[in-house]
């Protein structure tokens, strides 16, 4: 969030008043959803007046990648 308010105040700086935002998660065989921050620093931007045309999702699939951590049968602890 304040990575996202130092960047919106860069921007206005520039002139710039619309972006298009980019959510990237760990993505592979770590996790495919984007953490709580993503969604706390998107709403910093618009809070500080920038007006967001979109926002994608960037995260990584892996189309045939390794296998998760553990073995056949799990993680044993």
């Amino acid at each position: 969030m304040v990575a996202a308010n130092t960047v919106a105040g860069a921007l206005k700086k520039l002139g710039i008043t619309s972006i298009k935002v980019r959510v990237r998660a760990p993505g592979g065989i770590k996790s495919r959803t984007p953490g709580q921050g993503a969604q706390a620093a998107i709403r910093a931007l618009t809070r500080a007046g920038l007006r967001i045309i979109a926002i994608e999702d960037v995260t990584p699939i892996p189309t045939d990648g390794t296998r998760k951590p553990g073995g056949r049968r799990g993680r044993r602890f």
